[in-house]
């Protein structure tokens, strides 16, 4: 019998609270929004999965930011696993609130998300960060539809046979 990678959602349906928990600590997600033609433009950000939403780091003024300032629908696309039989995922749909990042609601989000990226930001990077993003914000995004994937859950073709 071949040895499957441990399923990421092993019991029944998957809502938000669990994809939180599987894909919060993820570095970043692919952020897709659309252009003025109406064609995809989808970029990695990074992130903090607070209890009430998901807020992605943008600089104000971005393609992304205007682009959501334009139409606030976005998909937000997480996912974990290297092999076919180990990848799991979720692409989450909602619209975003572009919010600057003294705008009061980010107090403790800010506070988060430098905790979260503190490591990628040590010492040089920092200023570099701060050089190359004169103008952040956050893009504040409560999910109201979530598609997940899992295909450590399906046993595959060489277990259906050894079980059978």
């Amino acid at each position: 019998m071949v040895a499957s990678a441990p399923s990421v959602w092993d019991n029944g349906p998957v809502n938000l609270l669990d994809a939180r928990r599987v894909f919060s600590d993820l570095q970043v997600i692919q952020v897709a929004t659309t252009r003025v033609d109406g064609s995809p433009h989808v970029v990695p950000l990074w992130f903090v999965w607070r209890d009430e939403a998901v807020y992605v780091s943008c600089r104000r003024g971005s393609t992304t930011w205007r682009a959501v300032e334009r139409d606030p629908r976005v998909a937000l696309s997480f996912s974990v696993g290297q092999a076919w039989d180990e990848l799991a995922g979720a692409v989450a749909y909602g619209r975003a609130d572009p919010l600057a990042a003294d705008h009061p609601a980010l107090r403790g989000v800010m506070s988060s998300w430098f905790e979260k990226y503190r490591g990628l930001l040590a010492g040089e990077a920092f200023r570099r960060y701060a050089r190359d993003v004169e103008t952040p914000g956050m893009l504040r995004v409560r999910p109201h539809r979530l598609i997940t994937w899992d295909h450590a859950r399906a046993p595959s073709r060489d277990q259906q046979a050894s079980q059978a």
